[in-house]
C-alpha cells in the first residue's frame, strides 16, 4: 500500500458499536458511571474495534529500536552503543519490558529499524533496518523523504503481521539512546510548547547536559525549518528511524481497527507525527501513562488525550503501555462479563 493510500484508509470510530457498549454499561448491575474510566475506555474500544463487546486477549507490544546521529553532540548520559546492548537484553528477556509483558500476558516483538550495529544473527529480531542510525539533526535532516516513507511502511508491515497472528491490541515501545532529543524537537516543531519546556533530562543528564540539549534542539529547528503542517516533513528532518516505525505501527493498527497504546515521551512524539498526518488517528490512540519526562504532559494536551496511569515512570521501552493493557483488558471484561440488572434479577434504581 502506498503511504497516501494508507493515510486515507483510516476509518472513523464505529458509532453504533460505541452506543451499544454505552447502553450495556448503563444496564450493568452498578450505578451508571460508577466505574469511571473503565466505562469510557470500554466504549472507546468498542468504537475502535467496531464490536460492542471488544476482547483484548492477545496483547502485543512492538519495540522499535534505532540510533541517532545527534548523540555526537553529547546530549545523553549513555553512549550510543547501549542501544544495541539493550536490544539484546530485551531479546534475551531481561529488560523491564519483558518482566511487565510477562506479567500482563503480552508478547514482545523487537524490531531493528536503525541500530548502529549488526544484530542480524539473532533469530527473534525483526530486521527492518533503514540505516546505521540517523544523521545529526543539529546539522541537517535526520533522513531522506524516501527513508522516512520506507520506515513508516515498515512499521505498518510489522503491525499487520502481528494482527494477522492474532493481536487484538498493540503497544508501542522503543529503544534508542538519544531519542528524547529528536522527540523534543518534534514536539517543539509541532507547537506543543517552547523548547525549554520540551527538552527534559532524558536518561538523566546534569544541568550542563540539559542546557546543551536545549541548544541542540533549538539549532536543529533553525537548521531544518520543519513545516508544522506537514508531519512527514517534521519526521524526515527531526525524527528517528524507530520513531518513524512507530508512526507506521499507529497507522497499521488503526487501519485494521486495532487499538494502539502509546507509552511515554518518544512514542507520544510518534503519535503527534501520525495525528498531524491524519487527524482521525487520534481516536484510535490510547495514552497509557503520564511520563515524568518534562514536556510529556504538554504532548498529551496537544493530542487531547488523558492517560490511564500516572506512576512517575520515565523508562520507555513500552513499559507503561503494557501496564495500561491490563486496565484496558479489565474495562472490556467488565463490559462483557458483568451481569445486567435484568440478567441478575436485580431491581434497578427505578425499581424495575
Amino acid at each position: 500500500m502506498e503511504l497516501e493510500q494508507l493515510i486515507q484508509s483510516i476509518p472513523d470510530l464505529d458509532k453504533n458499536a460505541s452506543e451499544a457498549a454505552r447502553s450495556r454499561q448503563n444496564e450493568l448491575t452498578k450505578p451508571p458511571g460508577s466505574l469511571g474510566k473503565l466505562e469510557s475506555l470500554s466504549i472507546q474500544l468498542a468504537g475502535i474495534t467496531a464490536c460492542p463487546t471488544p476482547r483484548l486477549d492477545q496483547k502485543v507490544v512492538i519495540v522499535m529500536a534505532g540510533d541517532h546521529g545527534v548523540t555526537i553532540e553529547k546530549i545523553s548520559a549513555y553512549p550510543s552503543v547501549v542501544t544495541a546492548q539493550m536490544v539484546l537484553n530485551i531479546l534475551n528477556g531481561g529488560a523491564a519490558i519483558n518482566v511487565l509483558s510477562r506479567h500482563v500476558g503480552a508478547k514482545v516483538v523487537v524490531v531493528d529499524m536503525g541500530v548502529a550495529a549488526d544484530l542480524s544473527n539473532h533469530p527473534d529480531l525483526i530486521l527492518k533496518k533503514i540505516g546505521l542510525g540517523t544523521n545529526n539533526i543539529a546539522q541537517g535532516a535526520a533522513m531522506s523523504l524516501a527513508q522516512a516513507t520506507q520506515a513508516i511502511l515498515a512499521g505498518v508491515e510489522v503491525a499487520w503481521a502481528a494482527i494477522e497472528n492474532g493481536a487484538q491490541i498493540l503497544g508501542t515501545g522503543e529503544m534508542g539512546i538519544g531519542n528524547t532529543t529528536p522527540s523534543a524537537a518534534i514536539m517543539a516543531a509541532l507547537g506543543a510548547a517552547p523548547v525549554e519546556i520540551c527538552v527534559g533530562r532524558g536518561t538523566g543528564v546534569n544541568d550542563e547536559g540539559l542546557a546543551r540539549k536545549r541548544e541542540i534542539v533549538a539549532r536543529a529547528l533553525q537548521v531544518n525549518q520543519p513545516n508544522p503542517q506537514d508531519g512527514l516533513d517534521v519526521l524526515m528532518k527531526l525524527g528517528g528511524f524507530e520513531i518513524a516505525g512507530l508512526v507506521g505501527v499507529i497507522f497499521g493498527g488503526a487501519a485494521k481497527r486495532v487499538p494502539v497504546v502509546i507509552d511515554g515521551f518518544i512514542t507520544t512524539a510518534a503519535a503527534m507525527i501520525a495525528v498531524t498526518m491524519q487527524p482521525r488517528l487520534r481516536d484510535f490512540i490510547i495514552a497509557s501513562h503520564r511520563s515524568q519526562e518534562q514536556g510529556h504532559q504538554k504532548m498529551l494536551e496537544w493530542l487531547g488525550l488523558e492517560p490511564v496511569l500516572d506512576l512517575n515512570m520515565r523508562l520507555g521501552e513500552g513499559s507503561g503501555a503494557v501496564l495500561a493493557m491490563s486496565i484496558l483488558d479489565s474495562a472490556c471484561k467488565i463490559l462483557n462479563e458483568m451481569a445486567t440488572f435484568s440478567e441478575a434479577g436485580v431491581a434497578n434504581k427505578d425499581g424495575v
